[in-house]
Formats: structure tokens, sequence, C-alpha cells
């Protein structure tokens, strides 16, 4: 018998899901039969498009700025009230500052500003949304949370230690809150991939020196694409994943092996 992976009638919250990685993320989740709302920042035609090739009937989008923890209960709430529950969370929003800058002459703004929207937000996120998973949790039924971390939070990232910083702390949450959350049968993991072709890292991979350089650390010899980041996020959401909690799943041809 063939097997599938099935998110049928689950209710997931994906932030950043206008493009890259949060719109594969997204088209997937649907196809796997869940009901999406995801955010976007700046991108309405994309998230408009989305949500057109999804249905508007099973995905939903909504203009967010999360930076900071202001704005993060608005989007469980939406959630809520279009589908009735929260099942999954994927914290998937995140800026990658792409200039190289030493950290003696890293501006106090862009330490705050990158913090604030990796970090901060997440935090936020996480909060209430657990809050409205636990209202469920004598059912039985499994709720999973999944934060998107990196590469550079295993093994940092010279030049962008703000990122890099923050990275790394949403893997420690993820250490810490997995056991938190076990016994209210609330799943949380982390994927970390590596480099992938989204409009963030455009402008270094349309540079070709140092396209070359990233190319040259992946043992692959290539860049990722946001489906095979996409394709771990929805595996561990689904009950085949059911005994998997605490963990960092790397999707990155192999570099954190090649630091």
């Amino acid at each position: 018998m063939p097997v599938s992976l099935s998110l049928d009638s689950k209710i997931a919250l994906i932030t950043g899901g206008s493009r890259g990685i949060g719109a594969a993320t997204v088209r997937m989740f649907v196809q796997a039969g869940a009901n999406v709302l995801f955010s976007y920042e700046k991108s309405k035609t994309q998230a408009e498009k989305l949500v057109g090739e999804c249905g508007a009937d099973r995905c939903a989008a909504i203009a967010c700025n999360l930076d900071g923890t202001r704005t993060a209960q608005e989007l469980v709430t939406e959630a809520v009230r279009r589908f009735g529950r929260l099942d999954i969370l994927v914290a998937n929003h995140g800026v990658w500052p792409p200039e190289d800058i030493p950290i003696d002459r890293m501006p106090d703004e862009q330490w705050r500003r990158t913090v604030s929207v990796n970090l901060d937000a997440v935090f936020a996120l996480v909060k209430h949304s657990v809050a409205e998973m636990k209202k469920r949790a004598s059912s039985g039924s499994p709720a999973h949370i999944v934060l998107i971390s990196s590469t550079s939070g295993q093994r940092g990232e010279s030049l962008h230690c703000d990122y890099a910083a923050t990275k790394g702390a949403l893997i420690s949450m993820v250490k810490g809150l997995s056991t938190e959350l076990a016994p209210h049968h609330i799943y949380v993991n982390s994927v970390a991939p590596g480099w992938v072709d989204t409009d963030m890292s455009r402008p270094a991979l349309d540079d070709p020196r140092t396209a070359r350089e990233i190319v040259d650390k992946i043992p692959l010899g290539r860049v990722g694409t946001p489906e095979e980041i996409a394709a771990p996020v929805l595996f561990l959401c689904t009950p085949q994943a059911s005994f998997i909690t605490g963990e960092v799943f790397n999707v990155n041809g192999g570099a954190v092996l090649a630091g």
C-alpha cells in the first residue's frame, strides 16, 4: 500500500508565506489536505496569486509586519477565527542583512531589527499558538511547531553574527520547548536550511564570485530549492513523524558537515 504524507483537515499558520520557502510550504500543506493561513509583509500581489492557486476556501493570506512581539497574537487569532482552531505553526519569516559587516562596525539598529524579527516575533508566535494548542491537548490530538533555523545557527556565520545568533537561539528554543510541551502533545522541531535559491539569497547568488564560493562549500555542489525545504517541514507535521520532537532537521546539501 502506498504511503502518503497527509495533513487532512489540519489547520496551519505559516509566516512569511508569500514567496520562497514559505510559498512552497503553503502549496505542499494545501496539497496534503491542510487549511492554511499565511502571513506576508509587502508581497501582496504574490500573496493573492498564491491564494488563488491554492483556493480561497482552503487558503488565506494576511498582511502583517512581524517586527517585534506586537502583531503575533492577531495572526493566531485570525487563523482560529477563519478555520476554528490551530494545529500547526511554521515560523518561517525572517531577515538576512546581505551586506558583510564586521562586529565592530555593525550598527546597533541592524542588530536590534534582526533580533526583533527573527527571534522576538517567533517567541510571540509560539507563545500565543501554544495557548491555543493547549485548549485541545486533552483530546490527545497532536499539534506541531516547526521553526525555520539555519546552518548558520549551528556553526555561525562570519560577518553576519546578528543572523547567526538569532538562528542559534531558535534551535535552543526548540530543545527546551520540546520537553516542556511534550506532555501537552505538542511536537516542536526545527528545519535548518543551508543556501537556498530564494529572493532573500538572490543578491549573493547573483554575484558570480560569491556564488562560486557558496557552492564550493556544499558537498552536493549546488544550492537547494524552496521545495526541498518545504518537504521536510511537511514531514515533521505528519503522523509519520510521531516519535520525533526536539530535533534539528538539516537540509543543506551536507554543508553543515563541511564548515
